[in-house]
């Protein structure tokens, strides 16, 4: 189940979104418009939905949750972008990896 939003999401959500890997959620983060898109099996899933919702690719970004050590990821081949400057699947700009994680917090403050 994908659910987009710009809220926290909530302990119910948290546990349908949970359904995909049980133990990890990935999550495509709109970092300037503070809207995250969470729970799909790819991540071009979230970043398509995020896209048709009026954001701008520059400023999506993919990763997710390990709700088992609770570790924030920033990893994901939406990532890969050599025009913004992102030669990686990981997220290499420290200013957006600090929004990005901050954003992350926000978002799953149920969980982590």
């Amino acid at each position: 189940m994908i659910i987009t939003k710009s809220e926290p999401f909530t302990k119910n959500e948290t546990t349908k979104l949970k359904e995909v890997f049980d133990v990890y959620i990935k999550t495509v983060i709109d970092v300037k418009q503070k809207i995250c898109s969470a729970g799909m099996d790819l991540h071009f899933e979230e970043e398509k939905i995020l896209l048709e919702q009026g954001s701008k690719q520059k400023d999506l970004w993919g990763g997710g949750i390990d709700l088992e050590t609770k570790v924030i990821d920033f990893n994901s081949f939406i990532n890969i972008r050599p025009s913004d400057k992102n030669t990686s699947n990981e997220v290499q700009d420290p200013k957006i990896r600090k929004i990005y994680g901050e954003l992350t917090k926000f978002f799953f403050k149920e969980i982590l």
